[in-house]
């Protein structure tokens, strides 16, 4: 059965990190872009960033600096680092292999003091 496992989240304080993973297994091919996004209370899911092929990145303007997405590729497991949170990235986070519907099942981040 192919999914996407997420884990971590939780609940930081602004200033403060935490590290969000995503599993894929039984995808039958090789995973190679893996997309993260979030969504909010009341407003629509928002892409926040990319592992693409060759370990190209990028990232939407307000996590830039912030964030940082990596790669095992030894457990299929990707990983988005998140310092320095702030208040309005409290949000439902999901990972999604770019280009096939496989979705995580979220994680929720919630950063408040």
């Amino acid at each position: 059965q192919a999914q996407l496992v997420q884990s971590g989240g939780g609940l930081v304080q602004p200033g403060g990190s935490l590290r969000l993973s995503c599993a894929a297994s039984g995808i039958g091919f090789t995973v190679s872009v893996i997309d993260w996004y979030r969504q909010a209370p009341g407003k629509s899911r928002e892409w926040v960033a990319r592992l693409g092929n060759s370990g190209v990145t990028s990232y939407e303007g307000s996590v830039k600096g912030r964030f940082t997405v990596s790669r095992d590729s030894a457990t299929n497991t990707d990983y988005l680092q998140m310092n320095n949170l702030k208040p309005d990235d409290s949000a439902i986070y999901y990972c999604k292999v770019a280009g096939h519907p496989f979705w995580g099942q979220g994680a929720q981040v919630n950063v408040s003091s």
